[in-house]
């Protein structure tokens, strides 16, 4: 009994056995088979997920980069001169592209001068020698001039104008600068400026500008003049005169120096004539419709015989020439010039008397005239024959000038 016992015993444990080894091959199998059911799982996952991008594909996309750096830089680079469709549509751009660098120009030449201004202002508060270095003089007198007027010249010479050491001596002690003023010729070095340049060396008394004489150029000559006149003497004042007007010289002295308090002064007859908008009448006015309607006068502005002006409105002159309009007339001009800036207008009639009996009678009374002239004529007339009678009536002592103090 024990026997079968432990034969039983023996065959059930064996069967148990065989049982537990084939749980374990089972087990390895499929396991070797998950892994690598997974495993092809797994590559075919990720092909679908990162699939490699089509050739034709990375040659589209490089096109469309590189079209849009065709685009970027197709702005910047410059386009074919030949390409004839783009060159109508150029030239208006170009053309927009001009006017609008023309105003910032000027604005920049406009701020540049009103920036020099101010500083010419500040520099005219010090003392000469720390501004310019130049000597100051009182005032400079320019007698405006033509070639054809040398009769008219030298009938100023002996009247009212000093000539050689007196002249010279007034410059030193009295600060007062007398220049005939004309420019040169159309055609330069011509036998009408060999002729001015021979008197000049005769008298010594011109002062010559780089502008073409004519009559319908006095404006520009008037600018000239003033330009040059800065440039050349630092004065407190200075006076365009004409070369047919009798100048009583120490009362002009002693009407300016009435103003010296006064920084920016301009002095001379006023008047407002009429803006004459008729063609081929004396005097007419070409950019009339600029001065409203039909039949309107002028600002107020000095007669163009004689004026003076203080050296800040001189300075004005000089440093804006470029900007500054010029009028048909040349005493309008002037007036335009100063207009919307603070300037005193000095009206002042001794400065247009008449020719005798009327600057006679004021000279008897006391009240010797600046200047006299012939309305009629806009001068003296015939005063290469006539100033002679009109100084010797009119004018003040030869001693006046030696006696003034400015």
């Amino acid at each position: 009994m024990s026997f079968n016992k432990s034969r039983g015993v023996g065959i059930g444990g064996g069967g148990g056995g065989d049982e537990l080894v084939l749980r374990g091959s089972v087990s390895k199998k499929w396991t070797f088979l998950l892994c690598l059911g997974s495993f092809c799982i797994g590559l075919l996952f990720t092909n679908r997920m990162w699939t490699m991008p089509e050739p034709k594909e990375v040659i589209r996309r490089s096109t469309l980069e590189l079209e849009k750096m065709n685009l970027v830089a197709g702005d910047c680079a410059p386009k074919s001169i030949g390409d004839a469709k783009d060159v109508p549509g150029e030239v208006p751009r170009t053309q927009d592209v001009i006017q609008t660098l023309d105003k910032t120009i000027s604005n920049l030449e406009i701020e540049l001068a009103s920036a020099k201004a101010t500083q010419e202002s500040m520099l005219s508060v010090a003392p000469a020698s720390e501004s310019t270095g130049k000597r100051k003089y009182f005032m400079v007198i320019g007698i405006n001039t033509a070639f054809s007027s040398r009769k008219r010249r030298d009938s100023v010479r002996a009247t009212w104008m000093p000539q050689g050491e007196k002249r010279r001596k007034m410059e030193e002690e009295k600060g007062i600068i007398i220049r005939f003023v004309i420019g040169h010729s159309a055609t330069s070095g011509g036998i009408l400026d060999r002729a001015i340049d021979a008197e000049d060396r005769k008298h010594g008394d011109f002062m010559r500008l780089d502008h073409v004489e004519g009559y319908l150029e006095l404006a520009a000559k008037t600018k000239a003049y003033f330009v040059a006149a800065v440039s050349m003497w630092d004065a407190e004042y200075y006076i365009k005169v004409d070369d047919d007007v009798h100048v009583n010289i120490a009362t002009l002295g002693n009407t300016l120096a009435r103003h010296r308090s006064k920084p920016r002064v301009y002095v001379g007859c006023m008047k407002s004539g009429p803006v004459l908008a008729q063609k081929g009448v004396r005097y007419h006015e070409p950019e009339y419709w600029k001065f409203g309607e039909w039949g309107n006068k002028y600002f107020r502005h000095a007669t163009g015989q004689l004026y003076a002006i203080s050296k800040d409105l001189a300075s004005y002159i000089a440093l804006n020439q470029h900007v500054l309009h010029k009028y048909a007339n040349e005493d309008v001009s002037l007036g335009a010039w100063f207009i919307g800036l603070d300037v005193e207008h000095v009206d002042d009639r001794r400065l247009c008397c008449g020719t005798p009996p009327d600057c006679e009678w004021k000279a008897q009374a006391g009240n010797v005239c600046v200047a006299s002239f012939d309305w009629s004529c806009s001068g003296i007339c015939k005063s290469a024959d006539r100033i002679k009678e009109v100084h010797q009536r009119c004018g003040e002592s030869e001693n006046a000038i030696w006696n003034a103090k400015f």
